[in-house]
This record gives C-alpha cells, structure tokens and sequence, in this order.
C-alpha cells in the first residue's frame, strides 16, 4: 500500500488525531506507516475501516488482561471504525497453541457455545454492541471442503510455521506438536481473508498469527491488513502474565468489593501501566498522575483507590465504587471488620486441616490455591495468621476466617 492520497489540513489533523488516539498503549504496529495511510484513505474517502479482533471463547470469564486489546478495539469504534468482533467458535474446538508447551484438549460444541454466549455478554461492557459486526468463523471454515483446505496448506511452509517460537521449542525438545496445531494460524489469518479486514489486534503473543493474516490476504490478492499488538498486562504478583490459573487476576464480573481490594494489592510500580492499558483515563491524565507519583505530590495509596474505584465504575457503575470505597475505608483502612460478613454452618469434621476448612468453606477455589494462601501468609484464624498448611483448626462457632485481605467468614 504505497498510493499517496491528497488530504485537506483538516483532514491531515485528523489523521494525525486518530493515529496519536489509536497508538496508545501499543508495543508495535506492522507497519506503522500502513495504519496511517489506511487512516488517510478512510478519512478522504469517508469509509470507515474494518477492524477486527478474533477471541477464541476457551472459558468462561474474563478478566483485566482480556480488556487490554478491548479498549483498543473501543478506540476504533468511538472514532467510527467498524469493529469486526469475530468469535473463533470453529478455532476454539483446536485451541490456540501460542505459549503451550503441549497440545490442547479440544473443547465440546457445547462448551464453546456457552463460553461465547458469556464473553459476548461481559464484552458488551466495553464496546457498543450495536455498532459491533459479529461474526462466528464456523461459518466459512466449516464450509471448505478437503481441496480448499489443500489449498490454504499450500500457502505456507513448514519452516514458516516451526518459526513460531513456542512450536520451535516444542520441536527442539522432541515435544509433540500434532499437524492440526500447524493449521491454527492458517484459520486465523483466513477470518482475515473472509472479513476483508484492514487492521487486525492482538497481544504481543499473537504477533505470528496476525502477521499470517498480512500474508494470507496478500496470497489470496487481498491489501494486507495492518496488524497492531498490545502488550500482556501482569498480574497482582506483578511478574507472571493475568491468569486465571496463576490466582493473580481481576475478573471483570467479580463483585465491587473484589475489584477494588484486588486493585488495592498491586504493586505500585504498576499502577501507570493499569491506568493506561485498562481504564479510559485520557492520556494527560495519566501523566499527570504519573508526575504527581514522582514527585511525591500525590500518595501511592490515594492513586490506588482512584485506580481501583475507577474500575469498579467502569464494570458496576459509580454508585457501587462509591459503596466499594467505603466498605475498603472501613474494613482495611479502619481494621473493622465487615458489617455484612457471610455466616457459614460448618457440619465437617474438628478438628479438620487447614486447606481441607478453606476448602469446604468456599474461600478458595481448590486445595491447592488453599495451600498456596496458607504458604504466602495470607489466611487468619480470629486474626491469628496460619502458616503451617499441616495445621489442625478446632473449628468453633462465631470463629471468623479470613483469606486475603478481602474474604471473611463467621463459622455458625
């Protein structure tokens, strides 16, 4: 794409507008001067660009490090781009072998149509749905029949594919890679082909795939697509990537009060990347707030609970950051105890182990995140702190439990 296009000053300002908007945030765009001169020919032409984000609906929750790529493709549409969001229901059935050091377990029809129809709804948190084209790559993959599959082989090498870093791994260390692994990045680069799309977004991670769909859309005489990568947002450990399996992340649909205590456990270094990757804060702002952080004008503290009562609005409205600020106030910052504390009947055995009780009461999600709450020093008894993940806990009524800094409950 090389054509140069006569733009009026205005509409060169917006341009330079739009591309300042859109590289917020942005590890890499590939290539930078393609998306302004898709920008260019959009706004001389009136035509709004297509702009796509496939998800491949593998579980059922999502969390801040999903909305990362989100709030770009929200971006796109509040400048009046159309957002392309493609559910990979066809993909999702081989999983997407980025970072996996084995093949995935292929998912059920079913799973993938109830994880769809969740993500379809938590999404509709962050972008206009009815503004948003929404398409599901069943449709044309499952329509080729065995030749265009030979077809789409042929467009690619077996070198190109053991380039990818995670593949090339699995290959030095005599892993198996199985052959419908190789055939992932080639359906994602065909939703390319068949959503004729001009810019497709994805995480640092998905660099491979996206550039697969530059070069499919040009083997099948389409102009490339532009592809823009965001980066991979840490967790509250502040070192591994968001995950739900790792335990360090902040789920979009988790309760106010969950929300705005995880924010509040972050460390501060990442407080600025928060801000700007996964709030809607406009950009001075959080430079401003940058500033005010070095040079000590503003408390650490103070821009946590503005970060975290911002998320909360952003995902429960404003008068739950209010109330969730309020039951922080008084719970952490007071060291009261919640009001409203749940009451849990206990009919298991005493004295019982330590994980076996955090289990049974509901407070982790398995024995194993138990053991690991008990190991970082995160669980009390009546505030007593328990260390020893063998210890023996005479269960009692009225004997309050608490987890984290955020979960309690009174034994009935």
């Amino acid at each position: 794409m090389s054509e140069q296009i006569s733009l009026t000053p205005a509409q060169q300002k917006e341009v330079d507008r739009q591309f300042e908007i859109l590289k917020r945030g942005v590890v890499e765009i590939v290539p930078e001067e393609g998306l302004k001169q898709k920008l260019a020919r959009s706004i001389a032409t009136d035509t709004p660009l297509k702009v796509k984000l496939g998800v491949d609906p593998t579980a059922p929750d999502i969390h801040l490090g999903h909305t990362v790529v989100i709030q770009k493709l929200r971006q796109f549409q509040e400048l009046g781009h159309t957002v392309q969001f493609l559910i990979g229901d066809f993909t999702a059935r081989i999983g997407d072998p980025t970072g996996r050091s084995e093949t995935r377990k292929p998912l059920t029809e079913e799973q993938v149509k109830q994880n769809a129809k969740t993500y379809v709804q938590q999404y509709a948190k962050i972008l206009d749905m009815s503004k948003t084209e929404l398409h599901y790559n069943s449709k044309w993959l499952s329509a080729l029949n065995f030749a265009d599959v030979l077809e789409l082989a042929a467009k690619t090498t077996v070198a190109r594919m053991l380039e990818r870093d995670d593949f090339e791994k699995r290959y030095r260390a005599n892993q198996a890679i199985s052959l419908h692994e190789f055939f992932y990045p080639l359906m994602q680069g065909y939703d390319s082909v068949a959503l004729e799309c001009d810019v497709e977004l994805g995480g640092t991670d998905q660099k491979f795939n996206l550039l697969m769909g530059r070069h499919l859309q040009k083997e099948y005489g389409q102009e490339p697509q532009v592809a823009i990568m965001t980066p991979l947002l840490e967790g509250l450990d502040g070192v591994q990537k968001m995950s739900k399996s790792l335990g360090n992340y902040i789920g979009i649909d988790e309760e106010p009060n969950e929300i705005y205590g995880k924010t509040m456990s972050i460390p501060d270094e990442l407080m600025i990347k928060y801000y700007e990757l996964v709030t809607r804060l406009p950009l001075e702002e959080v430079k401003r707030i940058e500033a005010g952080l070095k040079s000590r004008e503003i408390h650490p503290r103070d821009a946590k609970m503005r970060l975290a009562k911002t998320l909360v609005a952003m995902y429960h409205g404003d008068e739950a950051a209010e109330q969730a600020e309020e039951h922080f106030k008084t719970v952490f910052q007071k060291r009261d105890l919640p009001e409203d504390m749940p009451e849990k009947e206990w009919t298991g055995a005493s004295p019982v182990n330590i994980v076996d009780l955090l289990h049974g009461l509901d407070m982790v999600v398995s024995k194993g995140e138990g053991r690991r709450m008990v190991q970082q020093g995160a669980v009390r008894i009546n505030g007593d702190r328990v260390n020893d993940i063998q210890e023996e806990v005479n269960v009692r009524a009225g004997m309050i439990v608490q987890v984290g800094k955020r979960k309690f409950v009174r034994i009935k």
